[in-house]
């Protein structure tokens, strides 16, 4: 028990430090000869690795459904990852990774892990300018042996194996009053594709302009330059930004350090900043609460985030 302790202290410690551990594992190759590519998932989202086991298959499931396993007591649905990737195992698929994400549990099936490895979030730079699969969300630099990892963007893969979430519409939000200084607007940090979507569709319907950005360094900088810009005209930040809403999990800097950067700032600290995440539980609360961000909603439920979004502008009035 201390030593499992021990292994969560070090997580939240480099949650802290814009570092991270990537769980590498392999789904096989595209073609025969092709050399099977290595693919990543953050081991925060990982709750175990177990050998594979019986899978129930209901009728009208249809692949990369697998079907459901039962494990530890629990009947959690099974996706095969190779499939979703368009990859042959050499090998059939021999391990299941059990994944906690956005309060859902499923196992991703797999042929082989290779390695956890611990990275800086700046050794993982955004792929949707250079891979053409809507899966991959990053790229990550393992050593300077140009040896990299696909970083498997998780949210798309669920909404598309198992959709669960409808498109967010005005009607669907119970709030409806956002105090918001005319102008001003939502800057957003959110690497995966679908959940910027999503969120993009929910701020739109509660009235609150956004804009989109995919790492957490792209947000800071344009942050600074909106700072910048309001120092000129003689006017406050909060002239130009209504609030910041952030993922975790991005590349070159992640939502802790982009937070911590505004909390730490003289001129930026009193910005609202919210933390919009799939890493949730416990744990990830308190690092919410240590880096001073002024709400906290795991994804994607929308009303949840339209309450905290409009809890953290009243906050922020008084």
């Amino acid at each position: 028990m201390d030593n499992f302790q021990k292994e969560i202290d070090e997580r939240a410690n480099l949650a802290l430090s814009n570092k991270f551990e990537l769980l590498l594992f392999r789904l096989g190759s595209a073609h025969q000869d092709d050399k099977p590519e290595l693919f990543g998932i953050n081991v925060f989202k990982l709750r175990e690795i177990v050998p594979m086991t019986n899978i129930t298959r209901a009728a009208g499931m249809k692949s990369p459904l697998l079907g459901m396993a039962n494990i530890r007591g629990q009947l959690i649905p099974v996706i095969d990852l190779p499939a979703v990737a368009g990859c042959i195992p050499a090998t059939g698929l021999n391990l299941l990774l059990v994944t906690e994400y956005a309060r859902s549990t499923q196992a991703f099936a797999v042929e082989s892990v290779e390695d956890i490895v611990r990275l800086d979030w700046s050794q993982v730079h955004a792929a949707e300018s250079g891979v053409s699969t809507r899966n991959i969300t990053s790229i990550a630099c393992l050593d300077n042996n140009n040896n990299m990892a696909m970083v498997l963007d998780v949210e798309q893969i669920l909404h598309d194996v198992i959709p669960s979430v409808r498109e967010v519409k005005e009607g669907d939000i119970k709030i409806k009053t956002f105090k918001l200084k005319p102008g001003a607007i939502a800057i957003v940090a959110e690497d995966s594709k679908v959940a910027r979507q999503m969120l993009e569709q929910g701020l739109k319907a509660m009235g609150i302009p956004a804009e989109m950005h995919t790492t957490g360094l792209e947000a800071w900088e344009k942050i600074k330059k909106l700072y910048k810009e309001a120092q000129e005209e003689g006017t406050s930040i909060h002239d130009k930004i209504a609030l910041v809403l952030t993922d975790l999990e991005m590349p070159e800097m992640d939502g802790f350090t982009l937070t911590r950067n505004i909390k730490s700032d003289h001129n930026l600290k009193d910005l609202p900043v919210v933390i919009h995440s799939s890493l949730s539980g416990s744990a990830n609360e308190d690092h919410v609460r240590k880096v001073g961000a002024n709400g906290y909603v795991a994804k994607f439920e929308i009303n949840q985030l339209s309450a905290v979004i409009h809890q953290v502008l009243e906050d922020a009035t008084h």
